[in-house]
């Protein structure tokens, strides 16, 4: 009997898996996934950076908003849960272009909007998406993105989509 259940659950949640793998994203404007391109990254290291334009496909239906979380994981404060901030883009229809928005503000184009600003502090802190700063370290920067519909459900989501290392 236990292993009944323990088949049927397995199937359940490899299931809900299939539902979360469909979703992909291309990345676009110089991001390569493997460099932060020449000048996105924060003011302290002489940059004026902005997210990364994202090309975002398989969308599930019924989907209003994707949400980005920026993260840097090479650093633990700021490595999960939008530690360089939490973006929120509309959108329509099975793929969406989301635009390259600007960091440090809070003022941002085409009903984007900020969820939640970075985590930073000091003269890190900003009120919207933290560029990569790590003065050049090489720390690795990802995007987790999840598609939510007008009840705040997560309908799909991809995680640690490699942005670039600085």
């Amino acid at each position: 009997m236990m292993s009944k259940r323990l088949i049927l659950a397995l199937g359940l949640s490899l299931m809900g898996s299939a539902a979360f793998a469909d979703m992909t994203v291309q990345l676009g404007g110089g991001w390569d996934g493997r460099k932060v391109p020449a000048g996105q990254h924060c003011h302290l290291s002489g940059g004026k950076g902005s997210t990364p334009p994202m090309t975002v496909s398989g969308i599930p239906a019924g989907t209003v908003w994707l949400i980005a979380y920026y993260n840097d994981k090479s650093y633990g404060p700021l490595s999960q849960n939008g530690g360089h901030g939490t973006i929120g883009y509309p959108v329509k229809g099975a793929t969406a272009d989301l635009p390259a928005v600007p960091g440090m503000t809070a003022k941002l184009p085409g009903g984007v909007r900020v969820i939640k600003p970075a985590r930073s502090t000091g003269d890190y802190a900003s009120p919207g998406y933290l560029p990569p700063c790590s003065g050049g370290r090489g720390n690795r920067y990802t995007v987790d993105i999840r598609a939510v519909d007008a009840a705040g459900k997560v309908l799909s989501e991809l995680k640690n989509v490699d942005i670039g290392k600085y």
